[in-house]
């Protein structure tokens, strides 16, 4: 694994556009582009106070017809129909979409209602797709997002399991500071209360988006089973699926090709589910580290009427990790 992120599974990349201007935008687009499409892929909720556009046609067909974008709550539709529309340059005037959209609501920091994602910016986040290192933290659709009561983000990990890959990318918006657990340690309750409440946000309201991809052959049903143990790793950081939280997971496993063929039949592999065990692990791992890789990368942020998102004190964070090993 050279980059300890979704984009080591093959052929998968990931872009971002910033959408950033003082006093208060703090908001953005970014993308997981597969290596070919369709693919088989399965989606799971733990709770649906959110939103992830195009799973009925994916849950129907058990395929992924397009890249997935994440935004804010209130730019899903420009982001869907910027997808549309570039669908539509690229395969002609019939060309037929339901492009898969999720946000999380980034209104503590950002001016949300102001509408400032444009088609432009889902443009230059796939023009800015590539396989190598993923930037992570206040980029993209996580610039104002919070986690577990700190500057949350985007973050991204990936893990073996033998000789397969799971990758996980995460829109981290979630959680309560009290719940933060990572590797066991009580991290939220060692470091206390928020340094400055959190007005207008109350505790363990938000969101969270977890994509995974895996390079193993998989069919629907079993990237279903994938997606599903994500949220144990959401678990595992202390989210419970608050009442008040959009929690989606969708897997997509790039194993099998040639899945868009309309004529003859299509030959494909599939591990047995008896052998699913080692990626429901990789995948679980992966998501807990995914998350904690966005509160470490996040950066202390000010936005919307002067409101202020600290970030997880990284050396405090390390002290606690030491003392525990």
């Amino acid at each position: 694994m050279t980059n300890d992120a979704i984009t080591d599974v093959p052929g998968v990349r990931v872009g971002h556009c910033t959408v950033r201007r003082d006093p208060d935008v703090r908001t953005g687009v970014t993308v997981v582009v597969p290596p070919e499409l369709p693919l088989f892929a399965g989606a799971h909720r733990l709770n649906g106070n959110g939103e992830l556009t195009g799973l009925e046609w994916l849950r129907e067909s058990g395929l992924l017809t397009t890249p997935v974008a994440l935004t804010n709550t209130h730019s899903v539709g420009v982001v869907r129909d910027a997808l549309v529309e570039l669908a539509r340059r690229e395969d002609g005037t019939d060309a037929w979409a339901l492009p898969v959209v999720g946000e999380t609501w980034d209104g503590f920091l950002n001016d949300i209602d102001g509408m400032h994602v444009t088609r432009e910016h889902v443009a230059a986040a796939l023009a800015a797709a590539t396989a190598g290192p993923v930037e992570q933290g206040c980029v993209g659709a996580g610039t104002g997002t919070i986690c577990h009561g700190f500057k949350g983000g985007i973050g991204s990990a990936s893990r073996r399991a033998g000789d397969l890959l799971v990758g996980v990318l995460v829109q981290a918006n979630h959680g309560r500071r009290s719940r933060l657990v990572v590797d066991g340690v009580p991290i939220g309750r060692e470091l206390g209360p928020e340094v400055v409440p959190l007005a207008g946000r109350d505790a363990g309201h938000g969101s969270i988006i977890v994509v995974v991809a895996t390079d193993a052959p998989l069919l629907p049903h079993q990237c279903e089973k994938l997606a599903q143990r994500a949220a144990l790793g959401v678990a595992r950081t202390g989210g419970a699926g608050e009442n008040s939280s959009g929690d989606l997971m969708l897997c997509f496993a790039t194993g099998n090709r040639g899945l868009g063929t309309t004529e003859g039949r299509v030959a494909l592999e599939m591990l047995p589910n008896d052998a699913l065990d080692e990626l429901f692990y990789a995948t679980i791992e992966a998501t807990e580290a995914a998350i904690v890789h966005a509160l470490l990368a996040a950066e202390t942020t000010s936005g919307r009427e002067g409101r202020v998102a600290y970030a997880l004190p990284a050396d405090r964070f390390e002290e606690l990790m030491r003392a525990r090993r």
